[in-house]
């Protein structure tokens, strides 16, 4: 059943439910003239002038709501508490032979449903690993072979450090995130185990919802951990097609980090094209910061890969092997 979200444009752009088209009642600017209506006037006059908006753009609306629908003639309606602008948008559309629902509650309901949902316990495998390490490659593979996947990268539109949005769509809001990670555990049998890959709790400017991080806290850890070496072609197909400008900026973001020696070797190697000692120099800051983040794991916690070549379908084979041992007892934690 299709899902209309009837509240404002930047609403919707802060948060809705997957899937969901917005056909808004009214916009920004309108909403806020009925709700100055209603906090210095009344509430008759909120909806006088509510109407006074609305009826001259109804037959838009329906006409909207007509295409959305289908042959099918059914939608699920909602607002933000399952209240006036979704009730009256269901009256408009039943007048044209819609079956329509209202979303008891609305998205303020459906958001504290998930947000409880997503801290509920599932058998978490985090795929971790120095940087370079083809981690999502193996997650991807993970996916093709069946097993339940979690890509966070993926859904934040982010590689989670900072030349992660190189090449990358606009970030979700924090809170849209959140709908888009709900939707994709939403399917999965909780019975059985669950890939994601290791992260901080930002990827970008995106925050994990924090029961959710709690959880990928305490989950086992799958690393591997190959050298330079084996990194460096990886890390030059994915980032050796960007401008200069647009490494150098992301340098900038951790120069502090790098310290100001090894940030303007690194400069000094993007300028001069030699992008493989730029990344060798920028890979052993993450190198020590990632190993730091595993030493805070508990130590039986953390599985390590033997992984000398960046080969995702031999990795793969690896993975699974140490997850068949955890899932049997074999390896006891």
């Amino acid at each position: 059943m299709p899902v209309i979200d009837v509240r404002t444009p930047s609403e919707f752009r802060k948060g809705h439910i997957p899937g969901a088209y917005n056909i808004p009642l009214f916009t920004d600017a309108e909403r806020a003239i009925v709700g100055t209506a209603y906090k210095q006037e009344s509430k008759l006059k909120a909806i006088f002038k509510g109407l006074d908006i609305a009826g001259p753009k109804m037959s838009a609306l329906l006409k909207q709501g007509l295409l959305i629908a289908g042959e099918k003639k059914e939608l699920l309606v909602y607002c933000w508490r399952g209240g006036s602008r979704s009730e009256s948008m269901a009256w408009l559309f039943s007048n044209a032979g819609i079956s329509c629902m209202l979303l008891e509650g609305g998205y303020k309901a459906y958001r504290k449903h998930i947000l409880t949902d997503l801290g509920k316990p599932m058998k978490m495998i985090i795929i971790g690993g120095l940087t370079g390490s083809g981690k999502t490659a193996i997650l991807h593979k993970l996916s093709a072979l069946g097993e339940q996947v979690i890509d966070l990268e993926g859904l934040a539109c982010h590689k989670g450090s900072a030349f992660g949005a190189l090449g990358q769509a606009e970030q979700p809001t924090s809170e849209h995130f959140a709908n888009l990670l709900h939707n994709t555990i939403r399917p999965f049998d909780r019975k059985r185990r669950v890939f994601t890959e290791d992260e901080s709790h930002n990827i970008g400017s995106v925050n994990i919802p924090e029961n959710f991080f709690d959880s990928m806290k305490k989950a086992v850890v799958i690393a591997l951990m190959p050298d330079i070496a084996a990194r460096l072609p990886r890390l030059m197909r994915e980032y050796g097609v960007f401008k200069a400008e647009e490494l150098l900026e992301a340098v900038g973001r951790i120069s502090k980090k790098l310290g100001g020696d090894n940030a303007g070797r690194a400069v000094s190697a993007i300028r001069a094209d030699d992008l493989e000692a730029a990344i060798e120099i920028v890979l052993k800051y993450y190198d020590s910061a990632y190993r730091y983040g595993l030493s805070q794991r508990p130590e039986r916690r953390v599985l390590f890969v033997d992984s000398p070549a960046d080969n995702p379908e031999d990795n793969v084979q690896k993975v699974i092997l140490l997850a068949e041992k955890i899932d049997s007892g074999a390896i006891a934690f």
